[in-house]
C-alpha cells in the first residue's frame, strides 16, 4: 500500500467520500489542458509556439462536451468511453486543425481498464485505439506518420496500460486484506474453540474430584453419626477418614483451579496430575468407606501416555463412585487395567449389591458418564456402559496408546492383587 504523508490522509479519505467532487476537479482540469493546448502549435527547433492559432469555436464546444462528460466516468464508464470518443472523432474530421479533445477519450479508457475487468479492457481499448488512430491519419491535416497521430495511438495504448494495473493492483490488496481479515476470524474461532475445551475439561476434572470426595464424605459421615453412641472408637475413625477425604478433595481443587491462574500469579500448583501411578491409594479410599475393590494391571512396566493415564484414572475415580452411590451398600467392585496393542482397555464392574438390575442412576441429570465418555471421546477411543447380566454394571473403555511415560502402579506393590475393605 502506498503510504502518504501525514496531511493527505485526511483530504485523500474526504475525496474517497466525495467522488463526484473529485471527477467534477478533474473534468476542469482536463479542460483547462485541452484549451491551452488548443492555442499551442510545433514551431521550429521542436519548441511550442503560443498564441499562434485561436480554435474554433466548434472545437471549445466539443471540449467543454467531452470534458463534461468525464463528471460521470465513474457511474457509467463505458458511456462516458463511447461519448469522448465520438466527439473527438468528430472533432478529427470536421475541424482543421483538430484540438485535443482525445485526450479526454484517454482519461475515459483509464477508467474503462481501471474499473471493469481485463477482456472488456482489452475488446475496448482495441476499438478505441484503431478508431481513433485511422480518424487521425485518414482525415487530419498532418501526414499520417507525423508524429501527433502516432501520439494518439502511444497514449490511447498508455491509458490502457495503466488503467489495467490500476485495477490488478487494487484487487491484489483487496485479496490481501481479505486473507488478513480471514485469518484473524480464524484466529479468534480458534481461541474460542480453545478456550470452550479448556472450560470442559477444568469442569470435568472438577466433577470427578468432588464427586469422588463428596461421595466418601457422605458415607463416612453417615457411619460416624450411626455409631457415634454405641461404638465412638469406630465413629472416631470414621471421622478420620472424613478428615482424609476433605482434605483430598481441597489439595486436588487447589491443583485444578489453579490451572486458572496467570503465569505471573504466586503459587502455582507444581503437583503432577493424578494417575495410575497412584491408583492404590485411589482405591484404599473407597476400602476406607466400605466398598470391597479387586483391582488387575497388567505389563505395570509398560506406562501409558500421560493423557491417557489421567483419563484412565478418572474413568475409575468416576466409575468407583457411581458404584459406591448406586450400586448398594453389599456392593463389590473389580477394576481391571490391560495393555493390548497399541491400546489399554480400563474396565470397572460390580455386582450390584443386591440392587435391581438396570442401568445406574445418574442421580438426578448427573454428568458422570457424559464426562467418561467425553474424555475417552477426546483421546480417538470408546467406551461403553450398561448394566451386567444378573445384576450389577460394566464400564469399559479402550484408550490408544502412542507414547510412553510414567509407570502405573498396582495396589500392593503387585501386578495382580485382590482385596476389600
Amino acid at each position: 500500500m502506498t503510504i502518504l504523508p501525514t496531511g493527505l490522509v485526511r483530504p485523500r479519505r474526504w475525496l474517497r467520500g466525495h467522488p463526484l467532487i473529485f471527477d467534477g476537479a478533474l473534468a476542469a482540469v482536463v479542460l483547462t489542458c485541452m484549451l491551452c493546448a488548443s492555442f499551442a502549435e510545433p514551431g521550429p527547433g521542436h519548441r511550442l509556439v503560443i498564441g499562434s492559432r485561436t480554435p474554433e469555436p466548434s472545437s471549445v464546444v466539443l471540449m467543454v462536451l467531452a470534458a463534461g462528460a468525464l463528471v460521470l466516468r465513474r457511474r457509467r464508464p463505458v458511456a462516458v468511453l463511447a461519448v469522448t470518443g465520438v466527439l473527438s472523432t468528430a472533432e478529427f474530421l470536421f475541424v482543421d486543425p483538430p484540438a485535443p479533445v482525445v485526450v479526454s477519450a484517454v482519461v475515459a479508457l483509464f477508467t474503462v481498464a481501471a474499473s471493469t475487468d481485463r477482456p472488456t479492457t482489452w475488446r475496448l481499448g482495441l476499438l478505441t485505439m484503431a478508431v481513433l488512430t485511422v480518424a487521425a491519419m485518414a482525415v487530419g491535416s498532418a501526414p499520417w506518420y507525423s508524429q501527433q497521430n502516432v501520439g494518439v495511438l502511444a497514449w490511447t495504448g498508455l491509458a490502457g496500460a495503466a488503467g489495467d494495473a490500476v485495477r490488478s493492483r487494487r484487487a491484489f490488496i483487496d485479496a490481501i486484506r481479505e486473507r488478513a481479515e480471514r485469518a484473524e476470524r480464524t484466529r479468534e474461532e480458534e481461541a474460542r474453540r480453545r478456550v470452550a475445551e479448556e472450560r470442559l475439561r477444568i469442569a470435568r476434572d472438577l466433577h470427578d474430584v468432588v464427586a469422588h470426595h463428596i461421595a466418601l464424605v457422605n458415607v463416612q459421615a453417615g457411619v460416624a453419626a450411626h455409631v457415634m453412641d454405641k461404638r465412638p472408637d469406630q465413629a472416631k475413625e470414621a471421622l478420620a477418614h472424613v478428615r482424609d477425604a476433605s482434605r483430598s478433595a481441597l489439595d486436588e481443587l487447589r491443583a485444578t483451579v489453579g490451572l486458572l491462574r496467570q503465569s505471573g500469579d504466586p503459587e502455582a500448583p507444581t503437583e503432577p496430575a493424578p494417575g495410575l501411578a497412584v491408583l492404590g491409594a485411589l482405591l484404599d479410599t473407597f476400602r476406607n468407606a466400605g466398598l470391597p475393590v479387586e483391582v488387575a494391571c497388567t505389563d505395570p512396566e509398560s506406562p501409558l501416555p500421560a493423557a491417557a493415564d489421567l483419563a484412565a484414572y478418572r474413568i475409575i475415580q468416576e466409575a468407583l463412585t457411581n458404584v459406591r452411590k448406586h450400586a448398594g451398600s453389599g456392593a463389590k467392585a473389580e477394576v481391571s487395567v490391560v495393555r493390548v496393542g497399541a491400546t489399554a482397555e480400563i474396565t470397572v464392574l460390580d455386582d450390584g449389591g443386591g440392587a435391581e438390575p438396570g442401568p445406574a442412576p445418574t442421580g438426578g441429570g448427573g454428568h458422570g458418564l457424559i464426562g467418561m465418555r467425553e474424555r475417552v471421546t477426546a483421546l480417538g477411543g470408546t467406551l461403553t456402559a450398561g448394566p451386567r447380566y444378573g445384576g450389577g454394571f460394566r464400564i469399559h473403555a479402550i484408550l490408544p496408546v502412542t507414547s510412553r511415560t510414567g509407570a502405573p502402579e498396582a495396589t500392593g506393590g503387585a501386578a495382580t492383587t485382590g482385596g476389600s475393605a
